[in-house]
């Protein structure tokens, strides 16, 4: 569950481009279209393997806490939809944030060099919320052609599915399912011709038990439908689908889950995603999303990208999940992570934006970025 959401829409604002580093940091920012959700607790499941529910994984190594660098591979280690140039692919940010809004807002605050460095130069995600198909189309193209343009990647996170986090603080989404395929089809139409990457519907799956078996089919099939979409209108866009995180379904389970919303077929899918929002460590999750793709079977170059915004420190063995202090970034967003069948670390959730606790939810925190990019 993606938690005490209050998505604040940024109305009216498209933003356009500037070159976003492949993991290395650099001039480059970004802002959600519809703030993205603060946060999201460790979801209890009966099926889950592990005793704790929050506690990382007993084998997870320290994880670096963002000023490091992510460790690059020789070369790409996975296909990408679309041909491949021969230099590294780096990911987009585009040019507006609430954190680059502070960072302008004050450049005099002793913390504003270090949030600066570590956050608002760093390629993040752009969330789109709004459920509403008239506006769609134009902001995912204004982001898609800023990475275009530059020759990034964006991130771009479709967050509109009907009954969105079952009802809880996150709640809204489209009005039915049939409001939803016809916002899917907007949101796919702004793709262009580029290479982009689609974290399509967090907890659309791993939540799915909130929903009747009735409702979960209808809810599946139109992310079915909703991966063809994308990958029709852009063949070079990557989807990816819901697999939760290490510590919530089995993954077995969660493999089940995926393979009827569509993310085993290659006509929809390029694998799948974990840990968005959340503080699990990135080996856990490593080591979580094979299992996953193993039991999901389809396609071999199936790939997983892995969260890891706010996850150096690992997760609060306490369950805290709201603006937890002792938390820290984690691997610096990449597309060259030098493990087989991750292609990606990325920055879906944007740190610093509050869970609720150290501010509004989703509003941008100065204290809680800085101590996170501290560490």
């Amino acid at each position: 569950m993606i938690a005490a959401a209050s998505l604040v829409a940024v109305a009216g604002t498209v933003t356009g481009a500037m070159a976003g580093l492949n993991g290395d940091g650099g001039a480059a920012e970004a802002r959600t279209l519809s703030g993205g959700p603060p946060g999201r607790p460790s979801h209890p499941s009966p099926a889950s393997p592990s005793p704790s529910r929050t506690s990382p994984s007993p084998s997870a190594s320290p994880e670096p806490s963002g000023t490091p660098e992510a460790r690059p591979s020789a070369e790409e280690t996975r296909r990408h939809t679309g041909p491949r140039p021969d230099a590294p692919v780096k990911l987009y940010r585009h040019p507006e944030s609430q954190v680059r809004d502070w960072v302008r807002a004050h450049p005099d605050d002793p913390r504003s060099a270090v949030i600066e460095s570590r956050i608002a130069d760093r390629p993040a995600a752009v969330w789109f919320t709004d459920p509403n198909p008239a506006t769609v189309t134009a902001e995912v193209a204004a982001v898609a052609s800023g990475g275009a343009e530059h020759d990034r990647v964006p991130v771009l996170v479709a967050y509109a599915i009907p009954d969105r986090d079952c009802g809880g603080a996150s709640q809204g989404g489209a009005k039915n399912l049939d409001a939803y395929d016809a916002w899917i089809d907007a949101f796919a139409a702004g793709l262009g011709e580029d290479e982009v990457i689609v974290i399509l519907e967090p907890d659309a799956i791993a939540q799915s038990d909130c929903l009747s078996a009735d409702e979960r089919a209808d809810r599946f099939t139109s992310l079915v439908r909703a991966g063809r979409a994308i990958k029709d209108a852009d063949p070079k866009a990557r989807v990816y689908y819901d697999a939760g995180h290490s510590e919530w379904n089995a993954p077995d389970k969660q493999a089940t889950l995926l393979r009827l919303a569509g993310a085993a077929a290659p006509g929809s899918s390029d694998g799948v995603f974990s840990n968005v929002s959340n503080f699990n460590r990135t080996d856990a999750e490593i080591a979580y999303t094979r299992k996953v793709l193993d039991a999901l079977g389809g396609p071999a170059d199936l790939g997983a990208v892995i969260d890891t915004s706010r996850n150096g420190n690992g997760a609060p063995t306490d369950g805290a999940w709201c603006d937890p202090s002792g938390r820290g970034l984690g691997r610096p967003p990449t597309l060259s992570t030098g493990e087989s069948r991750i292609d990606a670390y990325l920055w879906v959730k944007l740190p610093g934006e509050s869970d609720g606790c150290r501010g509004e939810a989703g509003e941008f925190s100065p204290g809680y970025a800085y101590d996170l990019a501290r560490g």
